[in-house]
């Protein structure tokens, strides 16, 4: 097959495409949501109970219930730890699940490898990707099946996190009074929790109906995760965003509203999603520890390990399948940058299939190629849909591109693009979570160590870990996240590795009346240089990518060495704790 684009037309393409985009301002474009839009951070979906406020003490408390603090609670219930807590700000366990709930909400990564623990939990998906009640619903089913709602705090905001060092517990302070206190504190508040508003001029002016993706206002718009927005169809609706949550609530903004405005930044990749229901004599079929052969056999290939068969065979492991017919061709080197180099054509041919299936599906030329992404795939996160791209042939709705300047001004009616005013009855914002800006910021909270030091200060310029799951003078405290650990495009794998991880240091410390657990020095420094020396392929691939939450909105150097992930992959970080635990030793940790 000879190839018919032009790789050095498409690289200038490319960072033409970038450099109109970059903002000197970064991720402080995002208004953090306190103050006057405090309002937007409101919990919809349930009213909160008056309780007492509680200043008991448990073994282990866990900050968060989503996936990451579902894991970590069935891992460490499977250990044997019995004292436990889980604190959630949500009324409920599900985490994103809980929050996003907007109209065509689902998982874009297949559901039999992105919801955990089904296996354990005895649940099959009705379909290939689904929805958000059915995930939210097997959200409870895991905290049910592991007892986690057995002395839960749910609708339970954690606001500051304390070590007592003479009595070597954390004292964990709450928007409901409390003063609890735990031996070991597990950190999974998760990297998408914490909605953000754009910094546009003007924002905190808008007199129209506004409501965040992530707080649906059902009650204005009709409906529910299904569609049926009847109530707006006498209203004018604008929408900022056009990520993978705009991707899935737009075509039901399209059918529902009067008129329909998408002001874009930048287009998002949309290939086939191709969704259908559970084979069930499929599913009858599958053998003990199947989950886990699909779940590491799709890690590998998003990742770039060969298998001798794509079991998932969707669009995320599409652009893998070109890179290794390319190889099969003898295209490249077998060499770090013979690889890197194969995997780039393979990325062009794949966005090429993009831009085409754009031209394909939408009528208008002129919003076709708008609508076109001119990027590497995985610089920004594909999305997967089938009635995205048709949406934009409806009469009522009209894509407002920004030509990657974005939206210039909010007024009291509505935005403003180019110096035209779009009048607007709602005005919704798809401008997800906080990323990239300081933990405490990000959390919600701070956490102070041993002598008074903030994880702010320590972390000031970038992290420091061992592992990703300790930090020095932060003892007795175990963090779940993508910083100096590993990432997966399926991410409720990696929580499962690392909580897996956890539950043996943890039984370890039971077994052994462990009092105090605590990287040495020596150990986060070795870690953190690991991570640094690791980074520099992947920050050179950024440093090429269009601003977003990937690349700290165009600036990677500055916090991607060495807040970036295991550099070597995913499969590779598994293999470091799998080896690590095999070793029996627990290197690195300091016991007392």
């Amino acid at each position: 097959m000879t190839d018919t684009f032009d790789p050095d037309l498409l690289r200038d393409r490319y960072r033409s495409e970038r450099d109109k985009r970059l903002r000197s301002d970064a991720n402080e474009q995002y208004i953090e949501i306190a103050g006057q839009f405090a309002h937007y951070l409101d919990d919809p979906y349930v009213e909160v109970q008056e309780r007492a406020a509680l200043f008991d003490e448990v073994q282990v408390a866990i900050i968060g219930g989503g996936f990451g603090g579902l894991l970590a609670g069935a891992r460490l219930r499977e250990a044997g730890v019995e004292d436990l807590r889980v604190i959630e700000k949500g009324g409920d366990f599900g985490g994103t699940w809980y929050w996003n709930r907007y109209p065509g909400a689902a998982c874009d990564i297949e559901s039999y490898v992105y919801l955990p623990l089904l296996e354990e939990v005895g649940f099959m998906p009705s379909r290939k990707y689904a929805t958000a009640p059915e995930i939210l619903q097997h959200s409870r089913n895991i905290a049910n099946h592991f007892r986690l709602y057995e002395n839960a705090c749910l609708s339970t905001e954690v606001t500051d996190l304390t070590w007592d060092e003479s009595d070597r517990r954390w004292i964990i302070s709450t928007n409901r009074g409390d003063q609890m206190r735990a031996r070991f504190v597990v950190m999974a508040n998760g990297p998408l929790h914490r909605p953000k508003l754009p910094g546009i001029p003007g924002v905190e002016r808008y007199q129209g109906h506004s409501f965040h993706t992530s707080r649906w206002d059902y009650e204005y718009t009709g409906g529910d995760s299904t569609g049926g927005l009847d109530n707006l169809s006498d209203k004018v609706v604008g929408i900022i965003g056009t990520g993978a949550t705009a991707v899935q609530c737009v075509p039901h903004l399209g059918r529902g509203a009067k008129e329909l405005f998408v002001f874009q930044r930048t287009p998002s990749s949309i290939d086939v999603r191709a969704d259908r229901l559970t084979d069930p004599d499929w599913a009858a079929d599958l053998q003990p520890g199947w989950q886990r052969r699909r779940m590491d056999n799709f890690n590998n290939l998003v990742s770039g390990i060969p298998e001798a068969e794509d079991l998932v065979n969707d669009g995320w492991t599409d652009i893998i399948g070109n890179l290794l017919i390319r190889m099969r061709r003898g295209e490249g080197e077998m060499t770090p940058e013979g690889i890197a180099r194969t995997m780039e054509m393979a990325d062009f041919e794949k966005m090429e299939q993009i831009r085409a299936r754009v031209e394909e599906i939408v009528q208008d030329p002129v919003m076709a190629e708008a609508l076109k992404p001119w990027y590497r795939q995985f610089c920004k996160r594909p999305c997967f849909h089938d009635d995205y791209l048709p949406t934009f042939n409806r009469p009522n709705v009209h894509l407002i591109d920004t030509d990657g300047k974005g939206v210039q001004e909010i007024t009291e009616r509505g935005v403003v693009v180019d110096g035209k005013e779009y009048e607007l009855d709602c005005l919704i914002y798809a401008t997800g979570f906080e990323v990239g800006t300081e933990y405490a910021r990000r959390a919600g909270y701070e956490v102070h160590g041993r002598d008074g030091v903030t994880l702010t200060e320590k972390w000031a310029d970038g992290a420091s870990t061992f592992q990703g799951f300790y930090t020095r003078d932060f003892p007795n405290c175990f963090i779940i996240s993508v910083v100096q650990s590993g990432f997966s495009a399926n991410f409720p794998h990696m929580l499962d590795e690392q909580s897996k991880h956890l539950a043996y240091v943890l039984d370890h410390a039971q077994r052994h009346d462990v009092t105090l657990v605590e990287t040495s020095q020596e150990a986060e420094d070795a870690w953190v240089q690991t991570i640094i020396d690791q980074a520099q392929y992947n920050v050179k691939f950024l440093e090429a990518c269009t601003p977003g939450y990937y690349n700290n909105e165009g600036r990677p150097a500055d916090r991607t060495v060495r807040n970036g992930s295991y550099g070597a992959g995913s499969p590779a970080f598994i293999r470091v704790l799998e080896q690590w635990r095999a070793a029996g030793d627990l290197a690195g940790l300091e016991f007392a």
